[in-house]
Parts: structure tokens; C-alpha cells; sequence
């Protein structure tokens, strides 16, 4: 992995992490998302950063779309949440963040992980 697509990685991971504490910790539901601008707000902009940097990502390292096939489906979202802001549907964004961003957020650290695993010093049994 180039350090170029780690940190996209990691910036796509922050986003997934803000997302959630905007929500899941704040102890929002879909009625007070929908009430709160600002957290609105603040959702979208972390999924258009979650769309670019994966966009990125994969445009530094092509082979990480076999690692996360919905890639097109992320980077779609962050295009339509940017060039089709007035058209945003609260209900697929609410719907991603519940269900969609969790499992993002596990499988990107994960990913990181792994690739942190690969570069660390191994210490053989009873060294």
C-alpha cells in the first residue's frame, strides 16, 4: 500500500469516526438528524470526504476496489451529496450513516491493520 492511499485510508476511517460521533454517541435519531442543520451539515460534508479520499485512494492503488467493491457506490454518494446538494434524499444519507458506515469504518481499520501487520517486526516464539 503507498503512503499516498494509507492516508486517504485514514482520512476516509476520521470521517466514518466523526459520522458516528455525530450521531450514534449525540444520541440522534432519524426525527432530530432531519430537525439539526447543523449536524446535516456536518454528516454530508464527512461522507463527501469519505467519497474523495476513497476516490483517491483507489486512484493511487487500483487494486483496492477488490478489497471494497462498493467503491462506486461511495464515491456516487459523495458526487451526488456535492453536485446534487439540492437533491439530497435525508432518508439514503440517514440510511447509510445507520447501516452503511459502521461496517465501513471496521473494514477500513481493518485494512489499516492489516497492512500495519505486514510491516512490523515479528518476534519468533521464545526470542
Amino acid at each position: 500500500m503507498t503512503n499516498e492511499t494509507r492516508q486517504r485510508l485514514l482520512d476516509a476511517l476520521e470521517s466514518c469516526e466523526a459520522i458516528r460521533r455525530h450521531t450514534h454517541t449525540a444520541g440522534v435519531d432519524f426525527a432530530a438528524y432531519l430537525r439539526d442543520a447543523k449536524t446535516r451539515d456536518a454528516v454530508e460534508r464527512r461522507l463527501g470526504i469519505i467519497g474523495e479520499a476513497l476516490n483517491r485512494a483507489q486512484a493511487s492503488e487500483p487494486t483496492l476496489s477488490d478489497q471494497r467493491p462498493d467503491l462506486g457506490e461511495i464515491v456516487g454518494m459523495r458526487n451526488r451529496i456535492i453536485h446534487g446538494y439540492s437533491r439530497v434524499d435525508n432518508a439514503i444519507v440517514w440510511d447509510a450513516v445507520q447501516n452503511r458506515i459502521p461496517a465501513l469504518q471496521t473494514r477500513l481499520a481493518d485494512l489499516l491493520a492489516e497492512e500495519s501487520s505486514r510491516y512490523a517486526p515479528h518476534n519468533p516464539p521464545g526470542a
